[in-house]
């Protein structure tokens, strides 16, 4: 029995631990593997983070304490998501990596989180290097990251379509819907002007699902509904939906980005609309599953198109839903196994 041992940001309530890590470990623990797991933050610090209220240092200092004991107690074999120990220096990652066999698991642009800290800006190169593999997200950080490590592979963040096959009923009132985090919803409010100049020519509901207390940051003039998100009600939200938005701005960070919201809206079956920034270029067939989008006008010509003609609605869903097997852990899983099996044989 191969023992790895998962080194992960967040517990499973996190987005990029729970699809990037989770998902894969428990396909694992069917196929002969002895898989201990050290998330470095609890579910207690999400919550308080999505709810924009201090952490309790104490904790994050416990964090520390506990990677460091887990790293020590841990299999020869490890998977890194991002890094061991956030804002410390690469040398005492080294100390605890060595003699050791890891993968790095990448699904932003991190490298743009310490590029003005010098003690740590050249942190996750000298990771990379010496890594004996690394997996990433997407074409962005596969060619930022190929100079420095050749045993790479590209895995998207997928989704468990066994988990999009409920049937519900869409909504009355025409619905465009986000998933995010309170922290990823300024992109909705970078582009509030759009659904503002959408909401004085049509009547639509525009549904955030990350955290009911955004509404205190509503647009004006916008037709809003803000739920929590949940694993529970997340598919259902989506499939209600008439058509799912991935607004960015055109930065450094967005470039990185994994494009995992349209993911979620292939597998709900929904059309999509998206800036036309990084990865969303490849999740977007435009004018076959959605419509790639950069202007106001575009943005606002094509959300108005789709509200009025429900037979278009109705084909780019059904395109979306046969493109959701392409970024699925039915895919990609086999795939991940091959990886990981040929560097810790």
């Amino acid at each position: 029995m191969k023992n790895i041992t998962f080194f992960t940001k967040y517990t499973s309530q996190g987005a990029t631990s729970r699809y990037r890590s989770f998902l894969f470990l428990r396909k694992l623990l069917n196929k002969n593997y002895n898989i201990s797991i050290n998330s470095f933050l609890d579910s207690e610090y999400l919550h308080k983070l999505y709810s924009n209220k201090p952490s309790n240092k104490f904790k994050i200092l416990f964090s520390y304490l506990n990677r460091t004991f887990s790293l020590l107690t841990s299999s020869r074999n490890i998977i890194i998501e991002y890094e061991l120990f956030p804002y410390l220096p690469y040398w005492i990652e080294k100390l605890f990596l060595k003699n050791r066999r890891y993968i790095l698991n990448f699904d932003d642009n991190v490298w743009d989180n310490y590029k003005e800290k010098f003690w740590l800006k050249n942190k996750y190169d000298l990771l990379v290097e010496h890594a004996d593999g690394v997996i990433v997200a997407n074409n962005f950080l596969h060619e930022k990251i190929k100079s420095l490590n050749d045993n790479i592979i590209k895995i998207p963040t997928v989704v468990d379509l066994q988990d999009y096959t409920e049937e519900v009923e869409k909504n009355r009132l025409f619905t465009i819907v986000w998933i995010g985090t309170p922290i990823t919803y300024r992109y909705i409010e970078s582009h509030s002007y759009i659904f503002q100049s959408l909401a004085k020519k049509l009547d639509y509901k525009l549904c955030i699902i990350a955290n009911s207390e955004l509404r205190s940051r509503q647009i004006d003039g916008v037709n809003m509904t803000f739920v929590d998100w949940s694993l529970e009600n997340e598919v259902t939200y989506l499939k209600q939906a008439h058509v799912g938005i991935m607004p960015l701005d055109d930065d450094n960070f967005s470039q990185g980005k994994s494009a995992f919201k349209l993911i979620q809206y292939l597998a709900a079956g929904i059309p999509l609309i998206g800036s036309s920034v990084g990865e969303n270029n490849i999740l977007i067939k435009n004018s076959v599953n959605g419509y790639l989008v950069s202007t106001e006008e575009e943005w606002v010509n094509q959300l108005e198109r789709l509200l009025k003609d429900a037979d278009l609605r109705l084909k780019f869903a059904k395109n979306a839903h046969q493109d959701a097997y392409e970024y699925s852990i039915q895919k990609y899983f086999p795939l991940y196994k091959i990886f990981i099996d040929k560097i810790f044989s």
